[in-house]
């Protein structure tokens, strides 16, 4: 299990049998995974399979495995922990960590990544940067983030570089989306 900086407080709110708001769940979030190689902590908060989403269920909606991308009509919340990052975990195998991310999307065209840690998913994903710094690699650029700043993105390819000291965590929304890439669609 990771280290207790690592967790997260998660309180869920819905109804009683006569309508009443009450609290459904309050404690540390369950669901927390290390990638291996990176050591992203990632804590994996609420999930829904469907658009507009069920409130209905009183289930824990993220008490399953599920890779990065949202699933099919849903939804994803999660936060991420990014150590610095090391000579070792950018040499990974790029096959490798997006297996273990559940990220099927290499860069497009074919064209070799810019760093092992690129990816895609078919998504909308709002990110907001919690705490620390952390650089978004995309194709040919990249993006100095820090706490406080926001990012939507839309299905572009991506990276998380933590080229800091310090502990980056950011809190990402996904929501699946029309891939801009699909000419089918």
């Amino acid at each position: 299990m990771p280290p207790t900086g690592h967790q997260i407080r998660r309180i869920v709110t819905g109804h009683d049998a006569s309508g009443k708001a009450i609290v459904e769940m309050d404690g540390i979030a369950p669901n927390m995974k290390v990638r291996p190689g990176a050591g992203f902590v990632s804590s994996l908060l609420w999930v829904t399979d469907e658009t507009p989403a069920r409130m209905d269920l009183h289930q824990d909606r993220a008490d399953r495995t599920i890779g990065v991308p949202p699933p099919l009509n849903g939804s994803v919340l999660r936060v991420v922990d990014f150590p610095p990052v090391t000579k070792e975990a950018e040499a990974m195998d790029q096959d490798a960590l997006l297996k273990s991310m559940g990220a099927g999307h290499h860069a497009h065209g074919g064209a070799q990544a810019r760093h092992a840690f690129m990816h895609r998913t078919k998504s909308v994903d709002y990110a907001i940067v919690l705490e620390g710094e952390i650089d978004m690699l995309l194709d040919d650029s990249e993006v100095h983030m820090k706490a406080g700043d926001f990012l939507v993105q839309q299905g572009t390819n991506h990276a998380w570089v933590n080229r800091s000291d310090k502990m980056c965590r950011i809190a990402f929304v996904l929501i699946d989306a029309i891939d801009p890439l699909d000419k089918q669609g």
